[in-house]
């Protein structure tokens, strides 16, 4: 049986849906089958990023209302084999989904994928609530922002009270410049604010806005350093011990990471 993690952020706008594709493809990747579930409904972007969007003929609320059968709304990514998209609707609110009816969907996916990851709205709202609803772990992204550490801080006592512990952190969007110059939050700040593990920290990188734009996962881009951070991530969701990569020329937070994860 596979296991549902949900990915997840307070606040809009940190790279959660990004985030949600690139794991879904990396895992793929190593032989996985994994399915993507976009919960964000109403606002779905999911299906864009991974540029299947002109693939959808029904959505998560078809499956939940019964108008389809669960495999008639997956949609199979032909780059990667054993990836598939459930996408979200676009024309309902969040209450199409009550939380019983998304814990039912995932037990019912956990059956056929190795991974379900789903792709949590912004918000505390009813998204929230039936996105982490069948969830078996929990990913928060944030950006080194004080308003998104502080949304991310609030989700994690959120996820605490609902008896999803443990959850791991992935800082999106670092500039190792701009903390050097005091003007960004650096890692060991976030981390002593949310004291959750690190899973993985993505640099900022143009890559990402190109491949997303295209519909491609940067994960695959072997030549960008956004790709290799996700490649990372995904190796340590998989139990793999890999430390963290150099984000800058002095190597001052390769350093520091390695000694957050306990590699040196």
């Amino acid at each position: 049986m596979g296991e549902v993690i949900v990915v997840t952020s307070g606040k809009g706008g940190v790279g959660k849906t990004t985030t949600t594709a690139n794991l879904g493809a990396g895992l793929a990747a190593h032989g996985h089958r994994v399915v993507l579930v976009d919960a964000d409904i109403g606002l779905r972007n999911l299906d864009v990023v991974l540029g299947l969007e002109n693939r959808i003929v029904y959505d998560i609320t078809d499956v939940t209302g019964g108008h389809c059968r669960l495999r008639q709304a997956l949609i199979k990514d032909k780059r990667f084999e054993g990836l598939f998209l459930l996408p979200a609707a676009q024309t309902k609110d969040k209450t199409a989904v009550s939380p019983d009816q998304m814990k039912a969907l995932c037990e019912e996916l956990k059956q056929e994928f190795d991974y379900v990851i789903i792709d949590c709205p912004a918000g505390i709202e009813q998204g929230f609530r039936n996105a982490i609803a069948g969830a078996d772990k929990a990913i928060v992204v944030t950006t080194p922002e004080v308003a998104a550490v502080r949304d991310a801080d609030r989700i994690i006592g959120l996820l605490e009270a609902a008896e999803l512990r443990d959850p791991k952190l992935i800082i999106n969007r670092i500039r190792p410049r701009m903390v050097r110059h005091g003007d960004m939050m650096s890692i060991e700040d976030i981390i002593d604010i949310l004291a959750i593990d690190l899973l993985g920290v993505v640099p900022e990188d143009e890559a990402v806005v190109i491949s997303t734009n295209r519909g491609e996962p940067v994960v695959q881009d072997e030549r960008s350093r956004s790709g290799q951070a996700y490649r990372n991530i995904v190796r340590r969701i998989k139990g793999e011990p890999v430390p963290m990569m150099n984000l800058d020329e002095g190597g001052f937070m390769s350093r520091f990471l390695r000694r957050m994860i306990g590699l040196s």
